[in-house]
This record gives structure tokens, C-alpha cells and sequence, in this order.
């Protein structure tokens, strides 16, 4: 089912170019789609939302003519409505993902350093760490509901200390609620603060400049269709935003240790996403390569997105059979996967090894959906390659950092023909003059 390939040096590489290009960029009429609804929604504000709801949703999108709105106690009603399963499970893993971003939060302190000489403290500079005054949160619509991804994005947030948290989420007909009550009951855990009944790409331009029911936000995350992705990709600066995400991937390094079972289960765990998701094996066993196919022949018959699955593995699934460990650990970091699972003899050998990966699940007993669901890592990953130089979601990115000085007349007395010999340098006098008048009486 996965294509294999013996590693020479080049012929793995020309392999792993073909999957760089899944997830490209949007064609020029989405990209012409979505600066036309953003254009109308910074003009109209809640008029335009609503008239593109209707138009791409129907009218349960808009009833009355409004855009929807929920409140903490509409949120608390949706938890409660959940099968007790359901509702302990999205606590505990709350409780997860808390505990491990507190530790985020713990460590992103402002400091202050004075600087004194005998004439008492001249000198005061220091950073200031605050969180953001209001965040967007985006929650897409369609025939899944994600409420994991709800506690993913969230939790940090609040921990960060973000004012309020908007979630914008498209309504659905049919659920009892006026969306999905998982999706609700997740954001009753994870603090939300109110809610939006909006989608789309004209929700993301709500979110960005601030209509009459939805107010402005200084950032905006969550995962999106190409028309939410294309909005938030175009709406950077005058918003922040998280990431652009791509079709998601797994990659693993296996060796003759591993089982075949478990290697192949994981690699179908992605692949049931899209049509687009890759699933890659790194291994030095050329056994283990072909029980690999096998079990991925036999297991995928038995999902229930098994034409899903299948197609993104025959399309973007790949087998590499390496010389070595250390080109299997080089592969990886070419790669610089979403998520890497190693399932080797000592995998903390290999990660104190890896530079390049958004999560990394160590072991047999610990698939992917371990850290997709549960453990309390984020699964808001970089994709496409882009771990080679971003993080995953955090505490972090929901926080500003300002500095601060102080400086004493003698202090500034000490540092002024410093600054005035630098300002008119860059012929900037005024700058010089701001410094020199200080000293003119």
C-alpha cells in the first residue's frame, strides 16, 4: 500500500520532494473569494457577515436575520448535556493540558535589572509580560466536531491572562443547541467567554476589524477550511494569528524492535483526515518495511473513513528503508515532521538527537492520539516542514512583551555624547537635539 524506497542518497529525496507539495497554496479565485468578503465585511461590518451566512450556510445561519450569540450560561447548559463519558473525559484531559502549559505560564516571568554606581540607581530597565486583551477563536463547522481542538486552544490562553476569548463557530440545525454541545460543553471547561454563531471567512474578518455584535481581537487561532485559512493568511498584521496549518502528517522511526501493528496503526491515524495527510516510515529493518504493508492492507479495510484513508496513503504514504540510524535521524530532521513517533530498542537515545519535530511520542504505548487528546502537550503543531523553525501552540503566544527604562539626569549626562555621536550618524538631529536640550541650561 506505501510505496518502497532503499535509501541512496537521492532517490529518497526526489521521494520526499513529491510530498512537499501537498496543501499548496490556494488558487487565485479562492485568494480573489476571500479579499472580496473581508473587503465587505471591514465596509458593512454585521451586514455583510450575515448576507454571506445566508449565502453559504442557509438560513438557519442567521435566524432572525442576527448574528447568534452564546453566553457562559448557554455554554454551561450544553456541558451539562453531555453523556457523562463524554464530559469526564473532556475534564480529565483539561486538567492535562493545564497542568502541562501552568508550566509555560510559570516560566514567562518580566524581569528588572537596576544598575547603581555611587552616585545612587542611575539606570532602571526591565520587560513587562501581559496577555493579550482579547482572542479569537475560530471553530469550524462541517460534519466533524473537534472539541479537543477547543481545550487545545484555550487553555493556554487563559493561563496566559487574555482578557476574554471570543469563539467563532458556524450554528448547525439539528443538534439540540444552536451548535455542536460538545464543541460548547469544551469551551464551558476551557473559559471561554462568549460565543459567536458565525463561519467562514467573513468570521475571520469579524474577528480581525470588529463588527456591531463581534468585537475586535488581537489575535485569531484555530484550524479552518482553504477559505478560513485564506482569510487568516490575509488578514496577518492587521491581526496576529497562529499558523497557517497544512494537511497534517506522521512520521515514524522504527526499528526491528517495533511492531508492526502498532507502526501501522499510527500511520493510519492521520491519514484518515484527508485526502492530503502523509504517513511516512523511517526504518532500518527491511522485514519490518513489508509487515508494515500488510497490517495497513488489513487494518484499513476496517475504518469507517477507509476511502479517506486509503487514498492518502496510496497518494502521500511512503516507506523509506534507511542505511543507519543516524540517516534515519537525519531524514527526520529533513523532514521536520508534525508529528515523529520513534519505536526503537531506546527512543530518549534518539530524541536528545532530534531538532526538527512539533510533538514527539516516545515508545510503544504511546500513539500519536495520546498527545492529540490527552497527555496535555498541545496538538496545535506546525506542518509542512515548518517545525524546522515553529512551535507548537503555547502559553507564549498569547502574551506581549514590553520594556521599560529609566534613566537618571546623571545617568543620561554619562550616555549623551554616546547617543547624539549615533543619532547624526543616521542624520537623525532631532533625536540628537532631544538628548543635548536636556543639558543646555
Amino acid at each position: 500500500m506505501l510505496k518502497t524506497i532503499i535509501a541512496d542518497g537521492k532517490t529518497e529525496y526526489e521521494a520526499l520532494c513529491g510530498l512537499a507539495g501537498r496543501g499548496a497554496a490556494p488558487g487565485a479565485d479562492v485568494e480573489s473569494a476571500v479579499r472580496g468578503i473581508i473587503e465587505d465585511v471591514r465596509k458593512e461590518g454585521d451586514e455583510a457577515v450575515i448576507r454571506y451566512a445566508l449565502r453559504f450556510d442557509g438560513p438557519e445561519a442567521a435566524p432572525g436575520g442576527r448574528i447568534g450569540t452564546l453566553t457562559r450560561a448557554d455554554l454551561k447548559e450544553a456541558f451539562e448535556s453531555l453523556d457523562k463519558g463524554l464530559a469526564d473525559a473532556l475534564l480529565h484531559a483539561a486538567e492535562n493540558i493545564r497542568a502541562y502549559h501552568k508550566k509555560q505560564a510559570d516560566a514567562l516571568k518580566g524581569y528588572e535589572e537596576k544598575f547603581v554606581d555611587d552616585d545612587g540607581e542611575d539606570v532602571v530597565i526591565g520587560q513587562v509580560v501581559r496577555g493579550l486583551t482579547r482572542v479569537g477563536v475560530y471553530v469550524p463547522g462541517g460534519t466533524a466536531a473537534y472539541p479537543s481542538t477547543v481545550l487545545m486552544n484555550v487553555i493556554p490562553a487563559k493561563l496566559a491572562g487574555v482578557g476574554e476569548i471570543l469563539m467563532a463557530t458556524p450554528p448547525r440545525a439539528g443538534q439540540g443547541f444552536p451548535t455542536d454541545a460538545a464543541i460548547l460543553g469544551a469551551a464551558y471547561i476551557a473559559g471561554v467567554d462568549r460565543v459567536a454563531l458565525a463561519g467562514g471567512a467573513q468570521a475571520v474578518a469579524a474577528m480581525a476589524y470588529g463588527t456591531s455584535t463581534i468585537p475586535r481581537a488581537d489575535k485569531i487561532v484555530g484550524p479552518g477550511n482553504v477559505y478560513v485559512a485564506t482569510a487568516k493568511r490575509l488578514l496577518y498584521g492587521v491581526v496576529d494569528i497562529d499558523m497557517i496549518a497544512g494537511p497534517s502528517e506522521i512520521l515514524l522511526i522504527a526499528d526491528e524492535s517495533a511492531d508492526a501493528a502498532f507502526a501501522a496503526a499510527d500511520l493510519i491515524s492521520q491519514s484518515e483526515h484527508d485526502t492530503d495527510a502523509a504517513s511516512v516510515l523511517l526504518t532500518t529493518d527491511r522485514t519490518l518495511a513489508g509487515k508494515v504493508n500488510d497490517q495497513l492492507t488489513k487494518q484499513v479495510e476496517k475504518l469507517t473513513r477507509s476511502e479517506t484513508a486509503r487514498e492518502a496513503l496510496s497518494k502521500n504514504g511512503l516507506i523509506i528503508v534507511c542505511r543507519s540510524e543516524d540517516e534515519m535521524v537525519s531524514l527526520a530532521d529533513e523532514i521536520a515532521p508534525e508529528h515523529l513517533e520513534i519505536l526503537t530498542a531506546d527512543p530518549f537515545a534518539l530524541l536528545s538527537r532530534i531538532k526538527n519535530a512539533g510533538s514527539v511520542f516516545l515508545g510503544p504505548w504511546t500513539p500519536e492520539p495520546v498527545g492529540d487528546y490527552y497527555s496535555g502537550t498541545n496538538h496545535v503543531l506546525p506542518t509542512g516542514g515548518t517545525a524546522r523553525f515553529a512551535s507548537p501552540l503555547g502559553v507564549y503566544d498569547f502574551v506581549k512583551r514590553m520594556s521599560y527604562t529609566s534613566y537618571t539626569g546623571a545617568a543620561l549626562q554619562k550616555a549623551k555624547d554616546d547617543i547624539k555621536a549615533l543619532a547624526e550618524a543616521e542624520g537623525l538631529t532631532a533625536h540628537a537635539e532631544a538628548v543635548g536640550i536636556r543639558f543646555k541650561k
